[in-house]
């Protein structure tokens, strides 16, 4: 008899165990979603128990809000669009057929060599918009690259400053009118150049007129009389870039490109 009291104890004690571990698993579905979440013992949080979700919410107006968070002061979208369009043909009919046979005509050393005498000379509206923005470090390290590369690096084809620990800094006068303040404007897309706004766009011209009364090592004067170096310019501009429109295989391709120039460029403004 008190063999079978002790067998029912032990069956009764058991059963409480069970269902206290139990009780946990069953309240998580029944908990309010405000309760506290638990720490799990990896020390991450269940990210499930604070969702929320709208039971009303069809794929529609998911993708509908989902295009609203990309949205960009864009008032002249027609028209962007159709520029837009015109890139699209440009690039695929004049500037990668140009890009490719420039890339099949001369060796890599040679790009490589254009490629860092532009950015020579690109370092100097670098460095005076650096200045503007009152960056003495980034400068002082402009400055060096300048001396580096134009002396050591025989005009700017070799780039020793980079090996030196002195890598290629970007500075435009869009991000030094963001700098002090100015906004964006409207979105713009540019024939040719692509994606801008009404600021950097005026920062544009400033810089091409900064850089033409520099004429640092004669080369903008000489561009007047030799048209090829503006054209090789431009190519090796398109050859250093690595986007290519359609690239995406999206419908939205121009709001993506839109949306990310966009955040692009504040993140380089707050630089």
């Amino acid at each position: 008899m008190a063999d079978r009291l002790v067998l029912a104890l032990a069956l009764l004690i058991s059963t409480s165990a069970l269902a206290a571990e139990t009780a946990p698993r069953t309240s998580v579905i029944e908990a309010d979603v405000t309760a506290a979440p638990t720490v799990e013992s990896d020390g991450f949080l269940d990210p499930m128990r604070e969702l929320k979700f709208n039971p009303g919410l069809d794929q529609r107006e998911f993708e509908r809000s989902t295009l609203a968070a990309l949205n960009v002061y864009d008032p002249l979208e027609s028209m962007n669009r159709r520029i837009y369009h015109f890139n699209y043909r440009f690039d695929q009919w004049v500037f990668i057929p140009a890009v490719d046979g420039y890339r099949y005509v001369t060796p890599q050393f040679v790009r490589t060599g254009v490629s860092n005498f532009f950015n020579n000379l690109g370092d100097v509206p670098n460095l005076f918009n650096s200045l503007l923005q009152l960056k003495g470090k980034r400068s002082a390290e402009i400055t060096a690259r300048l001396m580096f590369n134009t002396l050591i690096g025989v005009g700017g084809l070799w780039d020793p400053a980079t090996k030196m620990g002195l890598p290629r800094q970007s500075e435009d006068f869009g991000q030094t009118l963001g700098f002090y303040g100015v906004p964006e404007g409207p979105y713009l897309m540019l024939p040719i150049f692509g994606p801008s706004n009404l600021r950097d766009t005026t920062g544009l011209v400033v810089d091409y007129v900064g850089e033409r009364e520099a004429n640092f090592l004669d080369v903008a004067e000489t561009s007047s009389d030799h048209p090829e170096i503006t054209l090789l310019k431009a190519i090796d501009r398109r050859y250093s870039t690595n986007f290519r429109y359609g690239q995406t295989n999206s419908p939205f391709e121009y709001e993506k490109v839109r949306y990310v120039y966009t955040q692009a460029r504040k993140l380089q403004i707050a630089e």
